[in-house]
């Protein structure tokens, strides 16, 4: 595994499991079955409605709470919550969060953000993070924010590696970590000539040369499966390492192109979004 060390000097693993679209039992299945074969990043989220299974499956694994990262987010409808923290904390069955983040842009964003600081001052987490954040939004909570954020989370990929993004991020010190990593699963991005001609070249798949990208551009990733072989090869990508030109050809593929757009209509929806019952 490698690290990045985030802007108030935590070190978080740069893989883990992510299980956005898992139901509760394969979420459960594919967290405990990751942790078992060695990853120690974990990725859910309030709207994901799999926390509880998620916190189950850690406990299954057997792996002690203070190994592993712990990643999740607050949903829009409960930033001004005050228990929102600690009603997160209940469904995972932990004391603290690593990184917990924003999960969409709403107008209620900076309340929500305050109640994390509050929970990072009481030992509840560790580091705040953003996801889905535009930059004039993000830059806002740098500028103003009394604990500064650690972490974006947005779509990122080969097509599309948030080259602008980077720039502010790196004046900040502030990490990315890419949802879509593998562009949605997209055969097209996927079977790119070059990823076919560095797969045979390190004996590798097409999708490890594409997370092993990830990996040298600075980007943590949370591959989520619930296929066992997949799981397993998602995270044997750390025994390569890919040349400059490799990299250059791979940036070549940059068509500034997103498989997501954030629409106005989307996000004020988000806010209206109340939570199902997370099972």
């Amino acid at each position: 595994m490698e690290y990045i060390t985030l802007n108030n000097g935590l070190m978080m693993p740069m893989a883990g499991i992510g299980v956005f679209m898992l139901s509760p039992a394969e979420a459960e299945a594919s967290v405990e079955r990751a942790l078992r074969c060695g990853v120690r990043l974990v990725d859910t989220a309030n709207g994901y409605m799999n926390e509880s299974a998620t916190g189950r499956g850690i406990k299954k694994s057997g792996v002690a709470r203070e190994d592993m990262f712990l990643v999740t987010k607050l949903w829009p409808t409960v930033y001004e919550k005050e228990t929102a923290v600690d009603e997160t904390l209940a469904r995972l069955g932990t004391d603290y969060i690593d990184l917990l983040f924003l999960h969409q842009p709403t107008d209620n964003w900076r309340e929500g953000y305050r109640n994390i600081e509050k929970a990072v001052r009481a030992g509840k987490v560790r580091a705040i993070g953003l996801s889905n954040f535009p930059e004039a939004l993000l830059q806002e909570a740098i500028d103003t924010a009394e604990i500064k954020p650690q972490m974006v989370q947005v779509e990122a990929h080969p097509y599309y590696p948030q080259t602008e993004l980077k720039k502010l991020l790196a004046k900040t010190g502030m990490g990315l970590m890419a949802w879509y990593p593998l562009g949605h699963g997209d055969k097209t991005l996927i079977s790119q000539p070059v990823f076919a001609e560095l797969a045979k070249k390190y004996g590798k798949t097409n999708a490890q040369i594409i997370l092993r990208w990830h990996i040298q551009s600075g980007n943590v990733v949370i591959p989520g499966s619930k296929n066992p072989d997949h799981i397993r090869d998602n995270f044997d990508i750390f025994d390569f390492s890919l040349t400059d030109e490799d990299m250059a050809q791979i940036a070549e593929l940059n068509k500034g192109v997103r498989y997501y757009t954030a629409t106005p209509e989307r996000i004020a929806a988000y806010a209206k979004m109340e939570l199902q019952a997370d099972l």
